[in-house]
């Protein structure tokens, strides 16, 4: 299979969408999550979609089948929470290695079934490793600034975890998002380093922060370029933003991310903004619409989407990109 590398050489690859806007499609209840295998866990589990690779995986597979069939490149592994840190919330940090692993494969083996009938169209799984719900470079407690919540080889830990069994589930990638701290990024990064260095393999890495509000900075106070400038020292595949904005709401902190390095640039955004129920309400077509901007501009290499987004507007964006050449990065190592 042509590595992921050379493909963006020749055009721009397409992300999946958001997996908990189709899993709510599905109605799930408490009993749905729990299964058999854990119909008597003493702690509520309703809304631990990563569990869902376990109990649902018909639905899960079925999800990636969907946005494969919409024209993605790439899927991301229902993974986003499964770590130790944020699986402790259910008391599941047990199930951590199974979590990521069964994820991974059941991905993996979606993309093989799309990349055997579309040999021409290699199809690639992402391993989704999430912000966990802890900040190491911040204080939860206002009355506290020293206080930390979690530390730095705490991090580290849960992610070199995570990242051993989303690799030997199978994955192809690594995806480092939805970064709103950047010490936790780095801790992700610095635990898969290690991984690689004690495999011998030079696993891609995507990593994509996120701009939280207006203000144009990550929740940790990095603008685009000093995020940008904190994670260089690691050799990555793409660098980008996801989450929290919407298509256009992104179009500045790419520009920024575009002049500045010569490697790809990704982005995921949010379909538009929340309406006040929380739930987004922008179509396909206006989302690609917003998306066009990107590549008018050239600021992309692969595009995807992230809270709001179903294979619908994957569709619309895979429909899209097929008309602009790639943006020029470097040539693959």
């Amino acid at each position: 299979m042509a590595r992921i590398e050379d493909i963006l050489q020749e055009r721009i690859l397409v992300l999946d969408g958001a997996m908990g806007t189709m899993l709510q499609q599905y109605n799930f209840t408490d009993s749905d999550f729990r299964g058999d295998r854990f119909r008597e866990w003493t702690h509520p589990l309703q809304g631990n979609n990563d569990l869902l690779s376990l109990t649902q995986p018909a639905a899960i597979a079925e999800i990636h089948r969907k946005y494969f069939a919409a024209g993605a490149d790439i899927v991301e592994t229902n993974t986003f929470s499964s770590t130790s840190v944020a699986m402790a919330d259910y008391h599941m940090q047990e199930l951590v290695y199974e979590l990521n692993y069964e994820s991974a494969r059941i991905a993996k083996e979606v993309a093989e079934e799309f990349t055997r009938e579309e040999p021409h169209k290699p199809r690639f799984v992402a391993g989704s490793m999430g912000p966990t719900n802890k900040t190491a470079s911040m204080s939860p407690d206002v009355n506290d600034p020293g206080f930390r919540a979690i530390s730095f080889e705490e991090l580290r830990k849960a992610y070199y975890e995570q990242a051993t069994a989303l690799l030997d589930g199978g994955v192809d990638l690594l995806l480092v998002e939805t970064i709103f701290d950047t010490l936790n990024a780095k801790a992700a990064l610095f635990a898969i380093e290690e991984i690689k260095e004690e495999r011998g393999i030079a696993i891609p890495v995507m990593i994509s922060g996120t701009i939280t509000d207006a203000s144009g900075r990550t929740l940790s106070g990095q603008t685009a370029e000093s995020f940008l400038i904190s994670v260089s020292h690691i050799p990555f595949l793409s660098v980008g933003f996801n989450c929290a904005l919407g298509a256009s709401q992104l179009v500045p902190h790419l520009q920024i991310l575009a002049a500045k390095t010569s490697y790809p640039v990704s982005a995921h955004p949010n379909a538009g903004l929340p309406n006040a129920f929380g739930e987004y309400d922008q179509s396909p077509e206006e989302m690609a619409v917003q998306i066009r901007e990107y590549l008018e501009k050239d600021l992309v290499n692969i595009v995807g989407g992230c809270c709001g987004t179903t294979p619908a507007h994957i569709n619309a964006i895979a429909r899209l990109v097929a008309e602009y050449n790639p943006r020029k990065v470097l040539s693959p190592a």
